[in-house]
């Protein structure tokens, strides 16, 4: 059907989509995870900024055979949003994603609620206190319902974060003018970083409206309900290949 690139977010890795990639492939999707550099290293700190980022998200779209839809949550949609800035693609999703105005909202709200955590980050200049319990995994990705065998599988793999790419989140703003392709915009009601009404606005910047999952927190692709998340995306690129084919005919 569609070449499929997906793009994780702060903390993450390829490993937070494989059983989403998974679902895509049974529907004759072609996917592919990128691996953000840096993370590979579980204990090791990172100093790279979303330019970096952005540029592994480009060499990893060249593999495919045509542009593929990109798929990007969180950090991941930021780094989606600025690729697109100069670069093609057949379409692009963003799941739980960074605003187009940035995390300052958000890093405030945050603050409030794990001062200690966020000062010992500042300090240290690296964002692995921000996940350093189990319960701060669940409140800040989960929902009080997700099953704890998701929690602590995702906990034991999380990794330290670039503090400069977290810098750059508050900064690098996007110029969604110079976008031109079609965007999906996904947001989860129970999102622990962003609301529903930044979301909303990151849609109408491109032009569309989001879709908003309410029962789901931020970790779209491993949250309870994430097959319905991942059929969604299916049925709006089958919808992209349909227009393609009819565009082509005519």
């Amino acid at each position: 059907m569609a070449e499929i690139l997906l793009v994780h977010g702060a903390w993450h890795g390829p490993w937070c989509w494989i059983d989403f990639a998974e679902r895509l492939r049974n529907r004759g999707h072609q996917v592919q995870a990128v691996r953000l550099r840096g993370h590979d290293r579980p204990r090791g700190r990172i100093w790279h900024r979303v330019h970096h980022y952005v540029e592994d998200v480009g060499r990893a779209a060249a593999d495919f055979a045509a542009s593929p839809v990109l798929v990007g949550h969180s950090l991941g949609g930021l780094v989606v949003q600025k690729y697109l800035e100069r670069n093609p693609a057949a379409g692009a999703v963003l799941m739980a994603s960074i605003p187009t105005n940035g995390t300052i909202a958000a890093v405030a709200r945050l603050l409030q609620q794990y001062p200690v955590p966020w000062l010992k980050a500042n300090l240290l200049l690296r964002l692995q206190p921000l996940v350093a319990t189990r319960r701060m995994v669940r409140e800040l990705f989960f929902t009080p319902d997700t099953p704890q065998a998701v929690v602590d599988d995702c906990f034991e793999r999380l990794q330290d974060e670039s503090y400069l790419a977290f810098i750059d989140t508050m900064v690098v703003l996007t110029l969604p003018r110079r976008v031109r392709a079609p965007m999906l915009v996904l947001g989860a009601g129970k999102d622990a970083f962003f609301t529903v009404d930044e979301v909303r606005r990151t849609a109408l910047a491109y032009g569309t409206e989001a879709e908003i999952f309410p029962e789901m927190a931020h970790d779209m692709m491993l949250d309870r309900d994430w097959c319905k998340v991942a059929d969604r995306i299916d049925a709006w690129v089958r919808s992209l290949v349909d227009n393609k084919s009819d565009a082509s005919i005519n």
